[in-house]
């Protein structure tokens, strides 16, 4: 029986193959799709690029509804839920044609389906990069049946894999412990990363996953698919192994407590979910996302070089006043930097901004403060030749602000319940589900750039999860609306931002990482990783961050020693060598060094400006030794398009007598090119034995060098450069 039933599968499958065969390619992958009218959409492959399409067919590749709807087929998880007007939970979509167009860099594929008894319309979309290899998709659904319908579950991709020893990275955290990577096989079962906090979707769980197909993951070898949601709200990832040949994934928008209800000519579009795939390990699809983001606007201006600043909160906290904010903007004057970034205390005057508990809401300068107001502090910056910028907290209030007195409905709480209170035992999130909030939001941006159009810079910061739910907005019948809806009301604000402003630079900071989110990132220019500065920690931090984020995006400081949060004490260097990774800043007092550090932090920004960030903040990130394996050791190198330029990290975070020792590997590199090494921001006396010599690309990337990294919290930075 099970052969008869193969055998009619892959004469079926070669019968549809071709005439309705759809191929959605990027310069590198395709995602092959069969769209036979009248029959449900199928995908039948995933994976390097095809150009016959019979191969796949012949090899008895895939053959999965590539976006299966609850009704048929009950056993098998499903993308798509509806109750329908009549009460009719089941659905059966049928495809009733497709088109395809060029749009930029990008091909777009529709595939129009619809329900066989019920006038539902779904169009499942596709975009193929063509200048990195993503594939993005989602979906719009359009009630056309006779009265409204409720959407009980709406995801935005379903994607296949062939069973195997297939392993799952994934990562998960808190404050202070972000994005902490978890890798396991996949087993029977089902595996499921969810966010549930409504407004900082990165905090416990990341919205992004990758599942190495060939066993256990690696950095650049081994079939890889990555999977990334566009959502800044609750999602949820579901991989089910139940079947015997296939793994099946369902990403999108999580469905608990969010039913959506579209009436009668309503149309939902889901969020993108971004899928890519690589020979390479993680490490290629990583490349895959890093570029993706950087040339397609999925990270803000994602092509510009960021600007090394100096952020005021671990030097003073909320003690700001004219005379210390200035004394800080000559500190970084004087160490060659290019921003300086006030963050909270400067606002508030019936409530005052002295503790985190008040004034959130208020955004009016507190002039016992700052008595010439922001727009002081904005010449005092140019005067010394930099950049200034501000610390907001839009989304939010203080039950102690003027803001609550007037307007306690703006909060997300049920008119019938008492909002459950945040940080500060006062905090409350206000509901953008409102448009009078939502015009309140943007007015505060623009009420800054109003009264300072040279204002550079803003750290928006998102400090508390939706504790209560409920909206005194929503009508009665749509409060499952909320999660969605806040989300889409905090994009029409951010999109107004940046028809107005789009050269304001913008950081999406949640309590450090809890917004790290491509949901957001069109939106916002970098953001901050952690509130965690300890370098040591900051090492697994941003190892994992970029795994789908480009160096431009990430904010990374140098901080005091000892350490804030940890109260480790490291040498400067290793914390430079440690920040330059990404976007280069300090989150300290510079009057705090010594004359021998002061000496070493301007030659290592210098070092940053001149060397380091073009080819870190732009190039190809390949990650070699990985920290979460534990040898004490760790490192990485970046590499210019052209293969011309590199900088390689390495770093030694732990020290014991015989401690094994690792060869230091390069990739990346063109193996056929000669390059020189040069150390960079150099601290001991002598040079080592590599120093200005030569070698080729194949021979650093086969044999490898020596490095004597010394002891604990011991790091190298080496230029290369092609000869």
């Amino acid at each position: 029986m099970k052969k008869t039933f193969l055998f009619a599968l892959t004469l079926s499958m070669a019968l549809m193959a071709h005439a309705d065969d759809i191929t959605v390619s990027t310069p590198n992958t395709t995602l092959l799709l069969n769209a036979q009218t009248g029959q449900p959409l199928r995908v039948s492959y995933y994976g390097s690029r095809v150009t016959r399409p019979a191969e796949v067919y012949d090899a008895y590749s895939l053959w999965e509804e590539a976006y299966p709807a609850f009704g048929r087929g009950c056993l098998d998880i499903t993308a798509l839920s509806v109750k329908h007007f009549d009460g009719n939970m089941s659905t059966e979509l049928e495809v009733t044609g497709h088109e395809q167009t060029v749009d930029g860099n990008s091909h777009l594929f529709t595939i129009h389906m619809k329900d066989k008894v019920y006038d539902l319309n779904v169009d499942v979309c596709y975009r193929a990069w063509q200048n990195a290899d993503v594939i993005e998709t989602w979906q719009t659904i359009t009630n056309n049946e006779k009265k409204p319908i409720t959407l009980l579950q709406y995801a935005s991709g379903f994607m296949p894999m062939r069973r195997g020893n297939v392993w799952a990275s994934h990562m998960h955290g808190t404050w202070a412990g972000e994005a902490e990577l978890t890798e396991e096989p996949l087993n029977e079962g089902q595996l499921v990363v969810q966010a549930l906090n409504g407004t900082r979707n990165a905090f416990n769980n990341r919205g992004e996953m990758m599942f190495s197909l060939d066993g256990r993951p690696e950095e650049n070898r081994g079939r890889t698919i990555g999977a990334v949601i566009e959502w800044s709200g609750n999602y949820k990832f579901r991989v089910d192994t139940r079947s015997e040949s296939v793994h099946r994934l369902v990403v999108g928008i999580d469905e608990e407590h969010s039913a959506y209800h579209l009436a009668k000519g309503q149309s939902f579009t889901t969020p993108a979910v971004a899928f890519a795939y690589s020979t390479e390990g993680k490490g290629g699809v990583s490349r895959a996302y890093h570029r993706w983001a950087r040339l397609n606007g999925k990270v803000h201006n994602g092509q510009a070089l960021r600007k090394m600043l100096l952020n005021s909160w671990e030097g003073v906290y909320m003690n700001v006043n004219q005379q210390g904010m200035e004394e800080m903007m000559d500190g970084i004057k004087d160490l060659g930097g290019e921003l300086f970034v006030m963050d909270d205390g400067w606002f508030g005057t019936k409530y005052r901004r002295t503790e985190d508990d008040k004034a959130l809401g208020d955004w009016k300068t507190d002039t016992l403060k700052l008595p010439q107001g922001v727009p002081a502090l904005v010449k005092a910056a140019k005067d010394r030749g930099l950049k200034f910028g501000i610390w907001i907290e839009p989304e939010m209030c203080n039950n102690r602000s003027e803001l609550y007195d007037a307007h306690p409905e703006w909060v997300v709480c049920h008119p019938k319940r008492q909002p459950q209170t945040g940080r500060g035992g006062t905090q409350l999130v206000l509901d953008l589900s409102n448009p009078k909030v939502q015009d309140f939001v943007f007015g505060i941006v623009d009420g800054l750039m109003q009264e300072n159009p040279e204002l550079y810079y803003i750290k928006w910061d998102c400090n508390m999860d939706i504790n209560t739910f409920g909206s005194s907005y929503l009508t009665a019948d749509n409060q499952s609306h909320l999660y969605v809806d806040y989300q889409l009301g905090l994009r029409k604000v951010l999109e107004r931002i940046r028809a107005k402003y789009p050269d304001l630079v913008i950081q999406a900071c949640a309590s450090g990482g809890g917004r790290v989110s491509y949901g957001v990132m069109p939106y916002f220019d970098e953001f901050w990783v952690s509130d965690n500065t300890d370098a040591v920690q900051r090492l697994f931090l941003q190892w994992s961050s970029s795994h789908f984020y480009p160096a431009n995006a990430m904010a990374q400081h140098v901080s005091a020693s000892p350490n804030h949060q940890t109260g480790r004490v490291i040498p400067l260097k290793f914390r430079f060598d440690v920040a330059s990774t990404g976007r280069l800043g300090m989150e300290m007092q510079p009057k705090h060094f010594s004359p021998q550090e002061r000496e070493f932090a301007i030659k290592a920004i210098q070092t940053y400006k001149d060397v380091i960030r073009p080819i870190v903040q732009l190039g190809d990130l390949y990650r070699i030794l990985s920290p979460y394996d534990h040898t004490g050791y760790s490192s990485q190198v970046y590499i210019n398009e052209q293969k011309t330029e590199g900088v390689f990290f390495a770093y030694k975070y732990i020290h014991y007598i015989n401690m094994p020792k690792p060869r230091f590997h390069f990739a990346g590199l063109n193996p056929n090119a000669t390059y020189t090494l040069t150390e960079l921001n150099r601290q001991a006396q002598g040079r080592a034995h590599w120093e200005g010599k030569q070698f080729t690309g194949k021979f650093l990337m086969d044999d490898g060098i020596e490095l004597d990294l010394g002891g604990q919290y011991g790091s190298i930075v080496i230029s290369l450069r092609q000869q």
